[in-house]
């Protein structure tokens, strides 16, 4: 096993021990097109090979002469061999977002001094070209699409010959381990994008301890559905695992076309985010409700049911009867609308609630929760698929091969060979966040049963009222947002006298509320605005309080009346809270709370 050291090394893994006809599929023209192992290694190579030729190498092999290409794309097939194409040849591959603004960008092509850009589409292409006359570096625009305004990225293909790809294979020899093989500039809630530098090293080991230790089995039947940017590392690297272990990997369309794809492909996995799971829940919730009769009441009786799961320890004979019963006339059709096939989903990137991961669990769909920053190439800790290797509201057991610390504030620490090498030209951050060889994450957590992490919190989240008085807003967000009232909350109240929120609703619910109350129903300012709505959020929110301290309680709210989305800039690309951007853009909502 350990012959694989670089990242592309995973590819040839494959090739050897389980080459598949569908290694990277995604749908062209209503048809799902595959390629096989073999074709992903044959374009792979002559991409590298061609890339060479145009005169982008990884020179000295430092991280400042390594060439940068850029890549701002959404999932697809030509995402992973670009990547792969820039590893055997030394060249650091910056993956951004699509959704990234245009100042975002010109800082990163500039901070990265990216000399060629790859994308996707005609829009990421305007942007590309806007920031064009303002970087020096930048010598060449390709499209993976035969755009207008960018060189197809297939001509770089069609110019390699027998000779370039001799000439390829001296240069994969040359590629080490140590080397650096990506930048990844973090998205930014607050200040400008850091560039995390992650080497062939980093990765590997974190591909394979989590493998390892999860643990994924080699599955050459398993399929796996991409739809979460692989320019976040969970989605990379599972992709790498998923090539070491054997899986197909398929690219959904769209996230609106999530739900067709999982019919059409049937996935065995995938990742996501909680706030995926949420809005999957809540759809199902939402169908729940229009039931009549006794199909409403089973509807109601097995979610119930569902909610008192828990995977540590049986609910006894009778529960259990119950619930197989439950498994086989409601649950079956929630497995069905996920392709009826899938044998576990991994969520991260921000605390899942505890009562979806009941749910999901009882009904055999069975999600594990992980964590880990991207400076960590980024699993710290996971809920593991052997007996007693989860528990639910927590992020599992640590990772094998890496050490977990608290610091006294319970701040979690991390020491490891997936430690990023530092962040690109930022020594002074570097310095500040690796302490003798431990990452310091920003989060705030402690050890459940001596075993499982729980993460309770951000540490630059943390915030205290004017009566000197800590309040950690993410556990009381997620215990709030179980309402099926509640879409979104940020809860706010740093150097004030008391705590407060700002909440967007879930306006479907409310709509329907406001129809069984004969409340007229006009327009969301409204209704966000109507006595009687707010006092059935005064009701929500106080019963609420009762699981908190007096000083976490809500003491005052604000309805919003439009969601918060990464295009109108509340969220990150992974649907985190946008703190200071939300705090900023809704300073009169929380002034009227503080007035």
């Amino acid at each position: 096993m350990n012959e694989q050291s670089r990242m592309f090394d995973f590819l040839y893994y494959q090739l050897e021990k389980f080459p598949k006809s569908d290694m990277l599929t995604a749908k062209i023209n209503g048809e799902w097109v595959p390629l096989s192992t073999a074709a992903v290694a044959d374009l792979a190579n002559k991409l590298s090979a061609g890339l060479l030729k145009l005169g982008v190498s990884g020179n000295d092999m430092t991280p400042e002469t390594q060439d940068k290409i850029a890549l701002i794309s959404r999932n697809r097939p030509e995402w992973l061999l670009l990547d792969i194409a820039c590893q055997q040849i030394g060249v650091v591959l910056c993956p951004i977002y699509p959704t990234t603004n245009v100042n975002e960008l010109q800082f990163i092509f500039n901070d990265a001094t990216v000399k060629f850009s790859f994308s996707s589409d005609a829009d990421i292409l305007d942007k590309v070209n806007t920031i064009r006359p303002f970087v020096p570096s930048l010598q060449k625009i390709f499209s993976f699409d035969d755009e207008k305004g960018a060189e197809y990225w297939r001509t770089i293909i069609d110019s390699v010959t027998p000779k370039d790809l001799l000439q390829l294979e001296k240069v994969k020899q040359h590629i080490k381990a140590e080397h650096l093989a990506t930048i990844i500039y973090t998205s930014g809630t607050t200040g400008t994008p850091k560039g995390v530098m992650l080497s062939h090293r980093n990765i590997v080991s974190n591909v394979m301890n989590g493998k390892n230790s999860f643990p994924f089995t080699d599955n050459p039947s398993g399929r796996s559905l991409s739809f979460l940017p692989l320019n976040h590392i969970f989605e990379r690297l599972a992709s790498y695992i998923f090539i070491y272990s054997g899986h197909s990997i398929y690219f959904a369309e769209s996230l609106d076309a999530i739900g067709e794809n999982l019919k059409e492909v049937k996935p065995t996995v995938f990742c996501t985010v909680p706030r995926l799971l949420e809005k999957v829940y809540e759809k199902i919730m939402t169908k729940g409700a229009e039931l009549t009769g006794i199909k409403k009441k089973l509807f109601y009786w097995a979610v119930d049911l569902a909610n008192k799961y828990d995977n540590l320890k049986s609910g006894g004979i009778s529960y259990n009867l119950q619930l197989a019963l439950a498994n086989k006339i409601i649950f079956n059709k929630w497995r069905e609308a996920l392709g009826n096939n899938i044998g576990y989903i991994i969520t991260g990137g921000a605390a899942c609630q505890v009562r979806l991961l009941r749910i999901f669990n009882a009904a055999k769909i069975p999600i594990y929760e992980g964590y880990g920053p991207t400076e960590n190439s980024p699993v710290i800790s996971v809920n593991c698929r052997y007996k007693d290797g989860m528990k639910f509201g927590t992020v599992g057991p640590v990772l094998q091969g890496q050490e977990v610390k608290l610091m006294p504030d319970g701040e979690i620490c991390v020491k490891g060979p997936s430690v990023m090498m530092g962040y690109y030209k930022r020594p002074d951050l570097t310095a500040e966040a690796i302490i003798d060889d431990w990452l310091h994450t920003g989060d705030i957590g402690i050890f459940e049963d001596k075993k499982y992490l729980k993460i309770t919190d951000r540490k630059k989240e943390l915030f205290k009222t004017s009566g000197g008085k800590y309040v950690a807003p993410q556990p009381i967000e997620n215990k709030m947002k179980e309402s099926p009232f509640i879409e979104q909350l940020i809860i706010i109240g740093a150097e004030q006298k008391f705590v407060g929120a700002l909440i967007v609703p879930s306006f479907a619910n409310l709509k329907e509320w406001m129809q069984h109350k004969q409340i007229p129903f006009t327009t969301i300012e409204d209704a966000v605005n109507n006595p009687k709505v707010l006092s059935l959020y005064k009701e929500i929110i106080e019963s609420f309080n009762k699981s908190f301290n007096h000083v976490e309680q809500v003491k005052k709210f604000e309805l919003m009346p439009d969601e918060w989305t990464i295009e109108s800039g509340e969220l990150t690309p992974t649907l985190k809270l946008k703190r200071k951007v939300i705090m900023e853009k809704f300073r009169k909502n929380v002034e009227r709370i503080y007035q």
